[in-house]
């Protein structure tokens, strides 16, 4: 159904019948019963504490022996953040908290290079999300706390972090 369908199909329900529909998708989807509960009362702190609670646990599990170090479910909440509509500092936030933790857990281990490259994209998506939203002053810290570390650990994909940081010149 196009959008203009749809618009006039909206426009020839009755008010109540408009109501229901609501109702009835508010019941039968998840993602819009999630979207009215963060519209109506955005409790972005307490989301953004959840989100990085579970990205923790990715790196550093409490109840499993073994890490997954996926970074799919980092992208998972950036990207339902996205849709939200929430606040681009918690976004970027989120973004450089994934890259810092995922440091942190590499510093002691020996990681695939695919951990790197998936980094690499990370660190990308940060920094052009960060100077897109023009949040440089806000970021810049912990995006080169970020860089450096990339740098003295000697990561793969080094050039590539160095041009992604040429971004935000």
């Amino acid at each position: 159904m196009s959008k203009r369908a749809l618009k006039k199909y909206v426009s020839e329900l009755k008010k109540r019948q408009l109501e229901e529909q609501l109702l009835d998708l508010y019941d039968r989807f998840p993602a819009v019963k999630s979207y009215f509960d963060f519209v109506f009362n955005p409790k972005e702190d307490k989301l953004l504490q959840e989100a990085k609670a579970k990205i923790s646990n990715e790196y550093f599990p409490v109840k499993r022996k073994r890490a997954r170090a996926r970074r799919s479910v980092a992208q998972k909440y950036i990207k339902q953040f996205v849709k939200l509509g929430m606040d681009p500092v918690y976004i970027a936030d989120l973004m450089l908290y994934n890259l810092e933790i995922a440091q942190l857990f590499s510093k002691d281990r020996n990681v695939p290079e695919a951990f790197f490259k998936s980094m690499l994209n990370s660190f990308e998506q940060s920094v052009g999300h960060i100077a897109s939203h023009s949040l440089l002053p806000e970021f810049k810290e912990r995006i080169i706390t970020i860089y450096e570390f990339t740098q003295t650990q000697q990561w793969a994909y080094k050039e590539g972090f160095s041009r992604a940081l040429d971004m935000i010149d």
